[in-house]
């Protein structure tokens, strides 16, 4: 696996957050390779942060190897994010293979999630892992959210998917049924309930948050009403 992550892409008022981009980017790997999936993770939220709404990065999970392979991922997501960018963004892009992927910067990821980091740290564990890490305009600070999520990705027990297989085209109401179908592999309650049949009511007009847990692709949801509702985490 090649994991390609983006942070710091938008802004306030801009037309479009960094999970569309994300997807965009997902959109134009796949001519060439297939997408497993994109996930969002959530980073620290602190005042003496800049961040625009909630301070998440966004990763396209590409089932490839090698560093031919590398680089030409890199080129394309860095069109799309050029192509894309929106004055006062700070965008910063990564990519890596799992096998770059080693236990420090999975705690760098962890560490992003409850502390401040700098430029310097994430800059200093790219050099050191050879991951081909770049800023992409303004102050470049999407370089710390962007190395942040490639070990929180790789660990596949963070964060919730923005597009695995048909998952999006579920909106409204479906049943536990569809959702297995359509690419989840548990519906459960957070106090351990799991449920193969039913009916789960979604947000209107938005797509499930299903969640990686240890390589499963899970929809939590809670009872409200004698009806089964998705739950949000993280």
């Amino acid at each position: 696996m090649i994991y390609i992550c983006i942070d710091d892409t938008d802004t306030l008022t801009g037309p479009r957050g960094t999970g569309k981009l994300a997807r965009a980017i997902a959109d134009t790997v796949v001519a060439d390779y297939p997408v497993f999936g994109v996930t969002r993770h959530q980073l620290y939220v602190h005042p003496d942060i800049p961040y625009t709404s909630h301070n998440s990065d966004a990763v396209i999970h590409v089932q490839a190897d090698g560093d031919e392979a590398m680089d030409h991922l890199f080129e394309l997501a860095e069109q799309v994010m050029l192509g894309d960018f929106l004055e006062g963004s700070d965008p910063g892009l990564a990519v890596a293979s799992t096998d770059q992927i080693t236990s420090s910067l999975i705690a760098y990821g962890q560490d992003a999630k409850c502390t401040i980091l700098t430029q310097d740290r994430a800059r200093t564990l790219a050099k050191n892992l050879n991951i081909r890490l770049k800023g992409l305009g303004g102050t470049e600070d999407g370089v710390i959210g962007a190395m942040a999520g490639l070990g929180l990705a790789y660990a596949k027990c963070d964060g919730r998917y923005l597009q695995k297989g048909k998952i999006r085209e579920l909106v409204g109401t479906c049943t536990v049924e569809d959702l297995f179908q359509n690419g989840v592999d548990e519906v459960c309650t957070l106090d351990g309930r799991q449920f193969t049949t039913g009916t789960v009511q979604l947000r209107p007009d938005k797509a499930p948050r299903t969640c990686p847990v240890f390589g499963k692709t899970v929809l939590f949801v809670k009872e409200e009403g004698g009806l089964l509702v998705e739950d949000k985490r993280d």
